[in-house]
Order: structure tokens, then sequence, then C-alpha cells
């Protein structure tokens, strides 16, 4: 059987004793931002504890955890806990505020278990209705996920000190109708170092659902034990201006309709009448897209059937007026959720109805616009997905399956595995045509009859149908392709013998055997796309390979440091920079040292630097299409050491990727664009000229070799199946009968540009003056390229900023809107 159509709920979840009954609604006549602040004197202030008055100066990643628990300790309205630890070693600190008989065990139990009936399609409609009317929602407040974004953390525990020692109405009113989460802050070690990433690189803003960080693992545990009606993501932006949703386009298919009315209709409602009321600048439905799957935002309202709201405060604006905004926020919503709970618990319940029965039935949900006049630009195809397969015969991938498993079954997602095999009339395999399939017993099944219907397709789809042009973040992130394990679906109702997988351990992927010595080459301390790419790089190797290193900077190379080194990493970076770094004798002895037996491998930067120094004969290009973070389907050469346990093709993560081409050594290449091998998940525009080129040489470069791909192979340390051919690049023999080859000829002009972080808008010839036009009015300095009826415009951006903190990347959209324009695509930073 599929799924089970019964429920044991306990009598606990629908019973309360005195102590834990819910009180009406917060009256009417209790204003949350009028009513004057009455603090009952048991917990200390800020001041007495830190020296300092929140927002007076930025609190420190301990002093915020000193406050933290000086109001837990103090108030019997908190509790507090630890999620998890930093990389450096840091706590997360939480604390849980309710009124007191919430906050017994018991009392937590029952309204863990009244939120998890209430996203549970086969709870009784009696039961839920009950819990709708007596139960409590549970509001996360949260803050400084990145590290240089601090007053959403000083205005998280004002919100805290309030709810433990206030005794006005509209303190009590939030105590009485609901369980809060206070997590101040979301990545300590950036908060420590003022860098937006965390210590190893990661925007912790995009890795959600691949929870690779110890920082997102524990958030994303904790939130599975206390699922969220509300999360509030604190964040900073340029500027002086506030933005809180509605949210701009795209907005992803299955986002649920009644999360989005409440992001726009409660919360962004609320939010627009009081900073109105208080003459504060704002605005909302633009720049920030509740599109991909890895936000703070969009993982709540499609993991949890919550409201995801991202709350962005100008950081040029002075620190007290921010953590006062921040605050103003974060206590509207929270007194906005209580006035509307009931609504909120019925409509959870509603929401995990609706995707059971559109699961069962099938049904995708389509594609919309938010914001007209945006148009649709693709829609969701009308074909029925009740049911997603996941192929266990190929042993050498059973780690990989494994990991999307137990990723599904840790955000409540119902795995089953077939006892005798299957036939299934209409299985589509992942970027095949539909066809009679058998699949075997042993073959993992996904029901898409689940309360967990949204997040099984965000999760498992084949393609996530880009609606519109614009792009804040990547545009494709399938689990099983970037597992690049076998897979597919079925929109049959199909009669499977299966039982339930219980909840499986992580895999181990650590390697053994020998380990080569190995180096990784920093091309830059202060670029961001470095940092980012050598610290995913080095997260891999820590927790996962468990393969020793050492990092290397170009003078470090100069300087005769990489004697020993048997495998060097040159992970993207400005290849300009490196390049200038090593100096003569840098280059002079990268290409020795290769030449001499040494194994250079690199990717993005790293290979553009390969070419200049005539490490390979392979040509790299700037590419003409639009390719703004998309996978491909590639075909892996049997006969080379990368392919072992890849298979015959793999699914590459492309990002305005140098295009490569080479005559010999090709170990990875892009199928004809002819090919039934092509497919595409994600958006591109003019992505055919990828077609027949290679996305990984393999080359002899005297007695050493180079490996060079032209795409990042571990994006964001989640792309697990270009990772194995890294892996193998690193730790695998040499290919086999390759004579030895002399250096190729330097070519510093041939290798591609590199860009820091660019903004690109690409339009139809037509609409070029026009788009020329706004760029010269924000004082924007541009590469034009030109390729048949699209003209593309790379934004210089050298300091590697964010779009939210870019002086103007934010308003490109709304402006380009406003000229008129229909863009190709339009990519911020």
């Amino acid at each position: 059987m599929l799924l089970s159509t019964s429920l044991a709920v306990p009598a606990s979840l629908v019973t309360s004793a005195a102590a834990q009954a819910s009180p009406s609604s917060a009256p009417s006549s209790c204003d949350p931002t009028q009513t004057t602040p009455v603090y009952r004197g048991k917990v200390p202030s800020p001041k007495q504890v830190l020296g300092f008055e929140l927002g007076d100066k930025e609190a420190t990643a301990a002093e915020s955890d000193k406050y933290l628990e000086a109001v837990s300790s103090s108030s019997e309205r908190v509790i507090s806990g630890t999620l998890a630890r930093t990389a450096q070693g840091r706590p997360l600190k939480y604390a849980i505020v309710g009124r007191p008989g919430l906050l017994s065990r018991a009392g937590l139990d029952k309204v863990r278990g009244q939120a998890n009936a209430l996203r549970d399609p086969r709870t009784p409609d009696k039961v839920a209705r009950k819990i709708a009317a007596r139960g409590v929602p549970i509001l996360w407040v949260s803050g400084n996920v990145h590290g240089d974004e601090p007053s959403g953390t000083d205005a998280a525990l004002k919100v805290l000190r309030d709810l433990g020692d206030r005794k006005d109405c509209a303190a009590t009113s939030i105590l009485e109708n609901a369980l809060v989460i206070v997590l101040p802050t979301q990545n300590p070690d950036g908060r420590t170092l003022n860098t937006r990433q965390n210590a190893y690189g990661f925007d912790m803003n995009r890795d959600w659902f691949a929870r690779t960080q110890p920082e997102t693992d524990g958030k994303l545990a904790m939130l599975n034990k206390f699922p969220p009606s509300l999360y509030i993501d604190a964040h900073e932006m340029g500027g002086t201006s506030f933005f809180f949703p509605p949210n701009a386009d795209p907005i992803y298919h299955e986002t649920p309709e009644q999360s989005v009315g409440w992001i726009n209709d409660i919360y962004g409602a609320s939010m627009a009448a009081e900073f109105k009321r208080q003459g504060i600048d704002f605005f909302n439905r633009d720049t920030y897209d509740l599109f991909y799957q890895g936000y703070g935002d969009s993982v709540p309202t499609t993991g949890f059937l919550a409201a995801g709201m991202t709350y962005e405060k100008g950081d040029e604006s002075p620190y007290p007026e921010r953590v006062k905004e921040q605050y103003l926020t974060q206590w509207v919503s929270l007194s906005a959720a209580v006035r509307n709970k009931t609504k909120i618990l019925s409509e959870t319940r509603a929401m995990a109805v609706d995707a059971y029965s559109q699961g069962k039935a099938g049904k995708l949900e389509p594609n919309q616009i938010y914001n007209p006049p945006n148009q649709i630009d693709r829609q969701v195809p009308d074909r029925k997905v009740r049911t997603y397969f996941l192929r266990d015969d190929d042993r050498a991938k059973r780690a990989e399956v494994q990991t999307i498993v137990r990723r599904l079954q840790r955000m409540n997602v119902t795995v089953q595995r077939l006892t005798r095999p299957l036939g299934v009339p209409d299985y589509k395999a992942y970027g095949r045509a539909e066809a009679k399939t058998t699949l075997p017993a042993g073959t993992y099944m996904i029901s898409m009859a689940q309360g967990q219907k949204h997040w099984i397709q965000a999760m498992l789809n084949e393609d996530s149908y880009t609606p519109f042009p614009y792009f804040y973040d990547v545009t494709a992130w399938s689990m099983p392709l970037l597992q690049n394990v076998s897979g597919g679906s079925s929109g049959a109702e199909l009669k499977a013998h299966a039982s339930r997988v219980p909840q499986l351990p992580e895999p181990s992927t650590a390697q053994h055997g020998t380990k080569p010595k190995i180096g990784i080459l920093a091309l830059s301390s202060t670029s961001s796309s470095a940092r980012q790419s050598v610290g995913w790089l080095r997260s891999r190797f820590d927790r996962q390979w468990k393969l020793p290193y050492t990092v290397l900077t170009p003078a470090d190379v100069a300087a005769g440091k990489l004697a020993g080194t048997q495998v060097l990493l040159t992970p993207n970076g400005p290849v300009q920079a490196g390049y200038d770094a090593l100096g003569d004798a840098g280059r002079k002895a990268l290409q020795a040292w290769t030449q001499n037996g040494g194994r250079y491998i690199g990717w993005q930067g790293g290979t553009q630097l390969a070419a200049r120094l005539g490490l390979t004969t392979a040509t790299l290009t700037d590419p003409t299409s639009d390719i703004p973070g998309t996978m491909f389907r590639v075909t892996v050469d049997g006969k080379s050491p990368l392919a072992k346990g890849v298979g015959g093709s793999a699914w590459n993560f492309t990002s305005y990727d140098p295009v490569m081409k080479a005559s010999s050594g090709v170990a990875v290449s892009y199928p004809a664009v002819n090919s039934p091998e092509w497919f595409v998940s994600g958006y591109q525009k003019g992505a055919e000229e990828l077609g027949g080129t290679a996305a990984v040489v393999d080359q002899p470069v005297g007695k050493g070799r180079s490996v060079l791909f032209a795409a990042e192979p571990n994006f964001r340390a989640f792309s697990d199946g270009t990772a194995k051919l890294l892996l193998n690049a690193i730790t695998g023999p040499n290919p086999r009968n390759v004579a030895a080859k002399t250096l190729a000829a330097p070519s510093p002009k041939a290798a591609g540009s590199w860009f820091e972080s660019p903004i690109r808008v690409s339009v139809q010839t037509a609409d070029a003056g026009k788009a020329a036009g706004v760029l010269r009015s924000l004082g924007a300095k541009w590469t034009e390229t030109r390729s048949g009826d699209v003209v593309h415009y790379v934004i210089d951006n050298p300091s590697g900023l964010s779009a939210d903190h870019h002086p103007f990347a934010g308003r490109i959209p709304s402006l380009i809107r406003k000229a008129g324009i229909t863009p190709v695509a339009v990519v911020l930073p």
C-alpha cells in the first residue's frame, strides 16, 4: 500500500488542562505598536547585562548569546538551547517563548503534536477543527543569516526581552496565543568575521534544501520539531529603504496559495499599514523572488506550509534606525499572526489536504504571474505525476541515492521501497520520453499523495519550469540530477507491493586507501567568488571525503612551496589577479611542476589560468548564451579514469561558464543539440552553442596532467554527481597509454573573460537602445556583445557585491519594466 489512510491522534492533542487552554485571540483594541510597554522588571535590561542598549551598537555573537541566556534564566516564559555548533565551534543559540504552561515538556509536545497533525492530511476533520480553534501557531523570528547584516539579531533580542518581561496587552496577546522561537543569529561565524558567508564561504541563505552546513542542518532539524506557521528572516541591503513582501516574480509553481495569501494579505498588508502610519520608506514586489528552493523564505513556505518572510533594511541608515525598523517588522508580524491564528491554523490544514488531493490526482500546480503586467514565459507541462522513483540497482551510486532518501525523510516525506518488481506503463526517466518499464524490487518509491506533495515536487522535479526570465539565483536544483542517480516519474495509478523505509542514517563518503598530497591554490584572498569556491571545496574535503590538504597562495607557489605536492586544485577566482600575483617566478614554477609530473586540476578561473599558462590545448571563449544556473546532461567517456562510479552520463551545473573546445583529451562533453541525449533542466536561451563542446578535458602536460572543468563541479558542495568526477580526478589513476607532451603555447588573451559576480541583462536587439539608456542612467559600466538577435550586457561589479547590497542592481528589473522592455534574461548576483 502507498499510504495508510488512518491516523491515531493522541487525546492530548485535542484536550487541554487549564494551564494549557488557549485564550481567545488578541483584543482588537490592543494596538501592537501604540500600546505603551509595561515591564515586570524580572528580566535585566540589555544595558545591565551588556553595558549598552540594543541598537546603540552591534552586539557580538558572544554578547547575543550572553543576553539570550540572561533572559532565559530570569523569565519563566523563556527556555533556551543550542541548535548546532559552527565550523569554528560557536553555538547557535535559540530561545522558546510562551506562557509557562506551554513550556513544560508536556506543553511543548502538545504544541508540536498539534502542528504536525494539522500538516497531516490523514488527521480526522473533527480533530483538525478543534486544533485550529484551540491550538497556537509556532512563530519563528531569526536574523543574521548573512554575517555582515547584523541588525536583525539585535532586533530579535529586543523581541525576546519584551516577550520575556512585558505585561501589557500587546505582549501578552502574543504570549497567550502563540509559541515563539527566537534564533537571533543564524551565522555566528560570519557575524564574528564580518563576512556575508560562514567560515567555509557558504551563503547560508542558499543551503536550505541540501543542509551541507551544520548551522543549516541544526536549524532544519529544529524546524521539523517545531514546524513554523511564520518564519521571519531578517536581512540588510544597500540604501536606506525597507523591503518586505509581496515578492517579485518568479514564484515557484508549487508555492501554496494560502501561504502566498498570508505573505501578501496578512503580513505584507500589516507592515504596509504600519510603515505608512509612521512615514517609513519601504518597497515591495521587486528584487526579491520566492523561486529557488534553498532560501529562508521559500523552504519554510514550500516545506512547512508556512509564511516565509524576507525582511531587508537598508544598511546605509544609522544602526539604531536599522534595529528599530527590524524590531517593528518582527513585532507587527507576530501580532498579525495571533490576530489571525484561527485562519492560519485552519488554512494550514487546508493546504495539507489540498496537497494530498493534488498528489493523489497527479496534478502539478501551474505557473502564475503575481505581479502584472509580467507574462508567463514557460508553463508547467500538463502531465500527471503521481509517483517518483529512485533506482538503487547501481551499487556505485548507493550513497547518493541514500542521501536523497534521507533528505526527504528528514522533511517528513514518506518513502517506500518496492518489495516486488513493478510494471509502469508511462515511466518517464529523467530527461527521457515516457516508456513502458519494469522497475526492479528495491527501487525507492515516493508517492505524491502526501501532505508534503509540494516539497516532493520541489526536490524531485525534472525541471523547475521557470515562468519569468528574471533570476535572483539559480534555476535548477533537482536532487536526483544533482546526485546523478537514475530515477523518474509516473502519472499512472499503480498497485505496488512496497514497504515503508525506516529513517536512513547518513551515508559515509569518506575516502580510504592512498591519499595524495593535495594543495589548493586560492587565486585571491579578497574575491567573494574565490572565497566561496575554495570554501565549498574545503568543506567537502573536511566533512565528507576526509582528505588532508594545504591552502596555497600565488606567493607560496612563487616561493617554491609546491614541492612535495602531488595534486594541485585551483578553484574559481579572478584569473587576472591570480596570474599577476604569481609573477614570472610563480608562473614558471607552476609550469615546471606540472611538466615534471604534477596533476593540475582547475575549474572556471582555475581553468582559465591553465590556458594562460599553456597547461592545455583546449580553447576557451566567452558564452553568448544566457544560462543563469542550469543543469545539462553531459556524456562521460567510459574509458576515462574520471568515469569510475559515474556512468555514461552526468548532469553538469552551468552558469555563464566559458565555452571549452578541445581536439583531444575530452573526458566529458555536451551532446549534440539534435541528439536524444540533449536535455536541459532550468532556464536557458542560446545554449545550443554548448552542443558538442567539452565540459571536462584531461590532457598530458609533459610527465604531468591537467584536468580542467569549464564549470564548477562542486557547486555549493551539493552537486555530488559532478563532484564524483572531481574526486576521481584527485584520487584516480592517470589515463592509460597516453604519451607525455610538451607544454602548449601560453594564450593569455584566449582564455575567456572573468567577472566578479556580474550583473547580466540580455534583451532583443530592438530593445538595445532602451536597455543601454537604463544602464547609463545608473552610471553602470558594462561589456556588450551580440549574438543573433540578442544583445548581452555584462555589468561590472568589481567588489563582488550581492544584488541586495549593490548600489543599483536591485533597481534594474523595475527600470527595465518601466522602459517597456521584455527581457531575454535579467540575472542579479
